[in-house]
């Protein structure tokens, strides 16, 4: 993705490094970084900026020195990036990068071009996919290997495997200074979320069933959630997403809880996790009352091709969600049309 941002930019002298390479074995970013300037270079792209130790502070003075210099870099460890944030405040522009969207999966791996609609347009059925007659085969495919970039490439449970590994056993104890026994209570709490989501958070239960504190929970889960392995659904309070209750506990997306699930994963529990995984990128979404979820003045109530309305029907603008059902009508929208939203 950085080789084709330059060259789409088509920037004059442009450098592209790998902060993992041996290179910085024995020497440093600010010294490649002055003798790329000497030369004129005009644009750096640094590459797993995570694995190059003290990275941000190297960061902070070539930004200060080189105030000409376009620099952008990226890391795969949110955590490294989170903890490195303070130290560029105000220099740095930071953006997180979410998984593919069904949307998406269909142009990369299918060809299959449309645009983005907005929750508006799917609400009133104005999302289609006119090359596709029957999406929903290629819509299961997206759910058990789809989000992930890599989806494609040969082993892509080993993969994903190695992903949570290195999240749950080094990345998350490295940003907060944990021993190896807590580690794995991390990762055997990521086990038991998996067969519980979308989970009602008892933090006493919780506590029981891993072995910890139940003091200690509450911090477990912003973890996970920091790193991207779960998402935490939260009541609307006041309207301030981040400052709600936690309702529900999820896996952050479909993908991961089928590999967490070793392949057979709750339907119900994946249905309501693509659901959450896809409007929340564009939408401020909370726990509803009286359904699943709320969104603006929508209440939605996510369900099979046989959901009723009845949860819903006091509600001021209900929606039913079906899976297994390829167009919708009045209030009853399919669920893999919400994957076109970005």
């Amino acid at each position: 993705m950085i080789l084709q941002r330059i060259l789409q930019q088509k920037a004059p002298q442009a450098l592209y490094v790998s902060a993992d390479h041996t290179f910085f074995s024995n020497h440093s970013l600010i010294e490649l970084t002055d003798s790329f300037v000497k030369e004129g270079g005009t644009h750096l792209y640094i590459d797993e900026i995570h694995k190059y130790k003290g990275w941000s502070r190297e960061l902070k003075q070539i930004y200060d020195v080189h105030a000409d210099l376009t620099l952008v870099f990226t890391g795969s460890s949110v955590l490294d990036i989170l903890e490195g944030e303070a130290d560029l405040s105000r220099r740095a522009l930071m953006y997180s990068m979410q998984g593919l969207s069904f949307r998406e999966y269909l142009e990369l791996f299918h060809n299959v071009k449309t645009e983005a609609y907005p929750l508006k347009d799917i609400l009133e059925h104005k999302a289609v996919v006119p090359e596709i007659q029957h999406p929903l085969p290629i819509f299961r495919e997206y759910l058990k290997q789809g989000y992930y970039p890599f989806s494609r490439e040969s082993g892509f449970t080993l993969r994903m495997e190695q992903v949570i590994a290195q999240t749950v056993e080094s990345d998350i104890p490295q940003y907060a200074d944990m021993k190896a026994s807590t580690a794995r209570k991390l990762k055997k709490m990521l086990a038991v979320l998996s067969q519980l989501t979308p989970f009602k958070p008892s933090m006493e239960n919780l506590a029981t069933r891993i072995g910890v504190s139940k003091n200690n929970v509450s911090d477990y889960l912003i973890f996970l959630e920091r790193a991207g392995m779960i998402g935490q659904l939260r009541d609307e309070a006041n309207g301030l997403s981040g400052l709600g209750k936690v309702e529900k506990v999820y896996i952050d997306n479909p993908n991961l809880m089928t590999v967490l699930a070793e392949g057979n994963p709750d339907v119900g529990n994946l249905r309501e996790t693509f659901f959450y995984n896809q409007l929340r990128v564009n939408n401020r979404i909370f726990s509803s009352k009286v359904s699943d979820f709320l969104v603006g003045d929508y209440t939605f109530e996510i369900g099979g091709r046989s959901k009723g309305k009845k949860q819903i029907e006091n509600a001021l603008h209900g929606i039913v969600v079906k899976d297994d059902i390829e167009t919708g009508h009045g209030n009853t929208v399919p669920l893999w049309q919400f994957g076109l939203n970005y």
